[in-house]
């Protein structure tokens, strides 16, 4: 088992990609805490990984609250006693809207979910990993971090900030034992956060989701989307130790979307 009796905290687990994260490292022998707003959703989940055979908390916390990132640490540590691994993947899309139509609380909002949430986690447990001179913090950006698209500003800025705290982290922290990595996910259509953009996006395009999704995946190499499941393998490797010497990366897994 690659994460056994180990301790991760997983953001917005209680669906798509954190749900399948939070699976998959249980699956390898992590206690896995689970965090994100609604209770019934990272209850279940919490539950699939009790009735798997697995260790898992639920903890309902906002993200975007710094009170509620520290309880999510202080249960970690409550139940399982320490935090080897920290998977930053809760967070928001915002407006789609163009720049001028967005105000600047909806542009706080994001931000404050997406990045500042990485940073305060981040800060509450970086101490105790270099304590124990080991730990692994992965940050789940996007390729709009990337690539230009139009009508999500706040978002792609708040998932580009994630690229440069990534780089700034790993710089800070490598020589005392912790790996601070970002992963970029491209079209994840089977996320309620993906379905939603789409509709929106028809919305603003005058088109049906279907065909917007249609033209988006013209230009991935693999002509699909991409899974929760195949952007949870490569969390997996990377906050494992077969990562060993991965530090400061920002990891594609989009099927072949974007090239740097």
């Amino acid at each position: 088992m690659l994460l056994k009796d180990r301790v991760a905290i997983v953001t917005g687990g209680g669906r798509g990609i954190g749900r399948a994260i939070a699976r998959r490292f249980a699956a390898e022998g992590a206690a896995v805490v689970v965090a994100a707003r609604t209770a019934s959703e990272v209850n279940a989940v919490a539950a699939e990984i009790q009735k798997s055979g697995g260790r898992a908390k639920a903890v309902v916390a906002d993200i975007s609250r710094e009170e509620d990132c520290a309880r999510i640490v202080a249960a970690a540590r409550e139940a399982f006693a320490r935090v080897d691994i920290l998977v930053n993947n809760g967070g928001i899309f915002g407006p789609v809207k163009p720049a001028e139509e967005i105000t600047a609380a909806e542009w706080d909002a994001v931000l404050n979910a997406n990045l500042r949430s990485a940073f305060v986690l981040a800060r509450l447990v970086l101490p105790e990993m270099y304590a124990r001179r080991r730990g692994a913090i992965l940050n789940i950006s996007s390729t709009s971090a990337k690539q230009a698209f139009s009508l999500n500003a706040p978002y792609a800025a708040s998932k580009a900030g994630m690229l440069a705290l990534t780089r700034s982290l790993a710089a800070e922290a490598a020589r005392k034992g912790v790996r601070v990595n970002a992963l970029c996910p491209g079209i994840v259509s089977e996320t309620r956060m993906s379905q939603e953009l789409g509709r929106e996006l028809g919305k603003r395009l005058g088109m049906e989701p279907e065909k917007e999704l249609a033209l988006a995946l013209e230009s991935v190499l693999q002509g699909r989307a991409t899974t929760a499941d195949e952007v949870a393998a490569v969390a997996l490797f990377l906050v494992s130790e077969q990562a060993s010497a991965v530090t400061g990366q920002a990891v594609n897994v989009d099927g072949g979307m974007i090239f740097y």
